[in-house]
């Protein structure tokens, strides 16, 4: 799993590149059920961004379960776009249950982004 804060954060709270897998449900408009086993791109306290198996519509609520810790939640899709690869990502935001839905701590607003520590090169014994 690896994770990586951007360093210019501009959002509510930082989002963290992270591949978890989940499994998106519920209904289109038109009454098809639909259920995608998939993963997420980037998460955040407040939602985060997944690759779909198909269209679905902007503001469309889904259950979203998180595999890893067997969490539920309700999300609306914020914005739903195809890449050149032809794979749908899909943003979202949770309505009902995404308090640590993800099982993770994020930095506050306006926090400082996280730096890779190194250490430094022990002085010659002398």
């Amino acid at each position: 799993m690896a994770i990586h804060f951007r360093s210019i954060e501009r959002r509510r709270t930082a989002r963290a590149a992270m591949s978890m897998r989940v499994v998106a449900s519920g209904e289109r408009r038109d009454g098809q059920k639909f259920k995608f086993w998939t993963r997420t791109e980037s998460v955040s306290r407040y939602g985060g961004m997944m690759i779909l198996n198909d269209m679905l519509d902007e503001r469309q609520e889904v259950e979203l379960l998180n595999e890893f810790n067997r969490k539920k939640a309700l999300i609306r899709i914020l914005s739903v776009k195809r890449n050149r690869d032809g794979q749908v990502h899909a943003a979202f935001e949770f309505v009902d249950g995404g308090d640590n839905f993800w099982g993770m701590t994020f930095p506050a607003a306006g926090a400082k982004p996280l730096r890779k520590w190194t250490p430094r090169p022990a002085e010659a014994a002398t």
